[in-house]
């Protein structure tokens, strides 16, 4: 049988999330990851795999797949960069569209996230280091104007 994926047991999300020449949008929540790979995981595969488990990736085919448009919901890993004087440790930027989140549940926008990322295979490490949530989300939880 032919093995799709790495030795670290995960799908190969670098052609889907992994996409350096996207240019952020205003209305994109952006987040900045510090992920150390698992051995023998490249850091775009980390931060593509940061990007489609916290926002549409599934570890399975799932029949709704057809249903809707990928590109409107999915996490985009635009950037990664190595931080200085550590190894094997890099920033991963990732750009989520406004699409994806309930307006007004800082529950939900946390929970898809950062809720199912911390436990991924791929990675040795990972932390929040930033988070840019836009005007036009905050906009839309109650609250004076």
């Amino acid at each position: 049988k032919a093995f799709v994926g790495f030795k670290a047991g995960v799908k190969d999300y670098k052609l889907t999330y992994y996409t350096p020449e996207y240019e952020t949008k205003d209305t994109d929540i952006l987040a900045a990851f510090r992920v150390t790979p698992q051995p023998g995981v490249p850091p775009e595969e980390a931060g593509a795999a940061v990007a489609a488990e916290s926002s549409t990736g599934t570890w399975t085919t799932v029949w709704t797949d057809g249903l809707t448009s990928l590109d409107r919901y999915k996490g985009r890993c635009y950037h990664i960069e190595p931080v200085i004087g550590e190894e094997n440790q890099y920033i991963a930027y990732v750009a989520y569209p406004l699409d994806l989140f309930e307006e007004g549940s800082v529950t939900n926008m946390f929970t898809s996230i950062v809720g199912n990322v911390f436990g991924f295979k791929a990675l040795r490490a990972l932390r929040l280091e930033d988070l840019r949530i836009p005007p036009a989300y905050s906009k839309t939880f109650q609250g004076p104007p």
